[in-house]
């Protein structure tokens, strides 16, 4: 949907429709004036400032978010330790072994990090059944319920059916 299509129609005194639509010549001067009160219609064309529009994506869940955050910042961390440690290098400082050495143990959390986001991901897809594959645990879960269900279902079934005939047939009562 275009911006063009978003706008909304104001009616005018006269029952002709207004719309927010405008040449390609007009300037942004021009609009602002067009969209101000004019007088000798009477109406003002009100346009929102902005369109809610619904998110094209789901929100992270709060582990998963939580370990992106903590990756984001390791991994900023290490890039600045990096260049830090590049330009004592240049500059021939006694600070460049630290913060080499600083830089490879930041550059091993960083990778911890980014791990750790992808692991608290699939966990979260497992334990609350979002992955839709055959070898998904809460499917195989999902799968026994139903079995389960449908086998205490055929059982009720049967426990009435033999109490409607009266037992008749039946070598035992289980």
């Amino acid at each position: 949907m275009g911006t063009a299509e978003r706008r909304r129609e104001a009616s005018r005194a006269d029952g002709m429709r207004v719309t927010g639509h405008r040449t390609s010549g007009a300037t942004d001067r021009g609009r602002a004036a067009d969209e101000a009160e004019n007088p000798a219609e009477g109406q003002r064309y009100d346009r929102p400032l902005w369109v809610e529009e619904p998110a094209r994506r789901r929100r992270l869940p709060d582990p998963v978010r939580t370990a992106a955050v903590r990756a984001v910042l390791l991994i900023a961390v290490t890039l600045i330790q990096a260049m830090v440690a590049f330009l004592c290098t240049m500059a021939g400082s006694w600070l460049a072994f630290p913060m080499v050495i600083s830089s490879v143990v930041s550059t091993i959390a960083a990778t911890w990090g980014a791990l750790d986001v992808w692991v608290t991901r699939q966990v979260w897809n497992q334990r609350h059944g979002v992955v839709s594959e055959p070898s998904s645990t809460a499917r195989a879960l999902r799968r026994e319920r139903r079995r389960a269900r449908r086998q205490e279902r055929a059982m009720a079934r049967t426990q009435t059916r033999i109490r409607r005939r009266g037992g008749a047939g039946q070598l035992s009562h289980s």
